[in-house]
């Protein structure tokens, strides 16, 4: 017997009912399973929760919300400085965990500084240091996040001279016998390598720090960093006893310096009168 198109029309509004009955009954048992979720991370029974967020996912894939409480879960049971097989393996699980969020979420910051993190937990820096580069040469990235990728890049640069300049065989101190006031010189390493290395960190930082101030001109720690990699760059002038070029190298630092005291103080007055607006009552 063949059904009219008014009661084939009633059986297609029924089956529709019912599916979007379906999808929210999940989504409510999707919201209960998140809850549990919380409980148990709370109560520190780390497996139980991620199990509840999964089952979140599972009835309500999406969901936004369980991603990121099982990439956070994951992330929670990792214990920094432990190498053992499976501590290094709930790094490596989170990671995956937020890749996933950052596929159908490019522009979630937690997920890519806890990526970022991560990697320079588990000590892989290479590997840390494309995954921020990434973020610094993408042209779809907000300015400012790529200034800041730039920033730590360069940090990472001055720490490499750093650790090589600020030696202690490296370093002379001399005190004056009349004002008994110390001098501190710098002499170059036994090793040139260690010279060489230091030299291609700081002109290497000093690019990066160059596009990061290109991309945010008023970033109070993109001009910090100018300032601590010309003072690297002046120790190794001075190591290389090329003292007129230390001498134009420490004007560049002081013009750096300065500016970055101008922005501080902005930066401060800034805080201070947002912190004025928050104090005064709104008028009722």
């Amino acid at each position: 017997m063949k059904l009219s198109r008014t009661r084939i029309a009633i059986v297609l509004a029924v089956l529709v009912v019912s599916s979007s009955g379906c999808g929210v009954i999940n989504r409510i048992r999707a919201k209960n399973q998140l809850n549990e979720a919380a409980r148990s991370y709370r109560e520190a029974h780390f497996e139980e929760a991620e199990q509840h967020a999964r089952n979140a996912l599972e009835l309500d894939p999406s969901n936004k919300t369980a991603p990121l409480f099982i990439a956070r879960i994951v992330h929670r049971e990792y214990q920094p400085g432990v190498s053992s097989p499976a501590n290094v393996d709930k790094a490596k699980r989170a990671i995956e965990e937020y890749k996933k969020i950052l596929q159908n979420d490019p522009k979630n910051e937690e997920a890519y500084k806890a990526i970022a993190s991560l990697l320079g937990a588990l000590k892989q820096d290479q590997q840390q240091r494309e995954w921020i580069t990434k973020r610094a040469t993408d042209s779809n990235a907000d300015k400012d996040r790529r200034a800041e990728a730039y920033v730590v890049l360069a940090s990472k640069d001055w720490h490499c001279s750093n650790e090589i300049t600020d030696l202690p065989t490296n370093k002379i101190t001399t005190v004056n016998p009349v004002n008994n006031k110390a001098t501190l010189s710098y002499k170059k390493p036994k090793e040139e390598k260690d010279f060489q290395t230091a030299k291609m960190c700081v002109a290497h930082g000093l690019e990066e720090i160059e596009k990061a101030i290109s991309f945010d001109a008023n970033s109070e720690t993109a001009w910090s960093y100018k300032t601590n990699l010309l003072i690297e760059q002046s120790k190794l002038a001075e190591m290389d006893g090329k003292m007129d070029a230390k001498a134009q190298i420490d004007k560049d630092a002081e013009v750096a310096r300065k500016r970055t005291d101008e922005l501080n103080k902005a930066n401060e007055k800034k805080r201070e009168e947002e912190a004025k607006k928050k104090a005064t009552p709104s008028p009722g």
